[in-house]
């Protein structure tokens, strides 16, 4: 693929309303149609959407697993079977272990060995590619779970590329903040739960986010919270 994204700053207030409320307002239609009768998502099991047997994947889960606290690798496994589910709704192709590789370790820039002086996406991306390559992964294959990783939280911008990049913010914008749940039946998404517990994360995670902007007041992370993401995340359509 073309050049990677290795910087990732605050954006702009005007331009991230905009881009917030395109992306609701493209929900909202969603959301009518899915109450008309129509594309009506099925219910589906955790077992429905099985972690790739890869030695990629072993290695990837091992990591993120021994360095996150609970709370925060359950949610990387919750994005992928949340992006998984997406895509086979909406009839998507895709490769199951760039989606699984990208979103088990989206949140490595947040772990505080790994969390350097730019945007904990890019940071996180950057760690994943070359743990990735060092294992054996295929440029092309590092490359695209770099983009997924770093592009994760680009509301407006990530569900305009690769299949891969757009899942990946898809399943973490459901975790996090309920995006795309018209996509979703509640019996899936109470299953994925059950699987993998939240354990507070609404809390946890907007306390990390927090000490994330205070730290960085400039990376991009930073502009979302600016507009209330906090907010958002606590009205998420989860109970913790």
């Amino acid at each position: 693929m073309g050049m990677l994204s290795t910087e990732l700053g605050r954006t702009s207030n005007p331009r991230l309303i905009w881009r917030f409320g395109c992306a609701e307002t493209t929900g909202l239609m969603r959301k009518l149609i899915r109450t008309a009768g129509y594309a009506r998502p099925v219910g589906l099991d955790a077992s429905d959407f099985p972690i790739p047997d890869s030695e990629w994947a072993k290695q990837a889960t091992r990591l993120v697993r021994e360095l996150s606290p609970t709370f925060l690798f359950n949610h990387g496994v919750r994005v992928f079977m949340f992006a998984d589910a997406i895509g086979r709704h909406n009839g998507m192709k895709y490769d199951r272990e760039v989606v699984y590789l990208a979103a088990v370790m989206h949140d490595l820039g947040l772990i505080p060995q790994f969390n350097g002086d730019g945007s904990f996406e890019v940071e996180g991306a950057g760690v994943a590619r070359r743990f990735l390559l060092e294992h054996g992964l295929p440029e092309g294959k590092a490359d695209l779970v770099h983009e997924a990783i770093a592009l994760h939280a680009a509301v407006g911008k990530a569900a305009k590329m690769a299949p891969e990049i757009a899942l990946v913010h898809f399943g973490a914008g459901m975790d996090v903040v309920g995006l795309r749940a018209e996509d979703l039946s509640t019996h899936t998404v109470r299953h994925i739960v059950e699987a993998y517990p939240r354990h507070g994360f609404k809390k946890a995670f907007s306390e990390v986010l927090e000490q994330e902007v205070r730290r960085k007041p400039l990376s991009h992370m930073a502009g979302h919270m600016g507009l209330g993401f906090s907010r958002r995340i606590q009205s998420a359509p989860f109970a913790e």
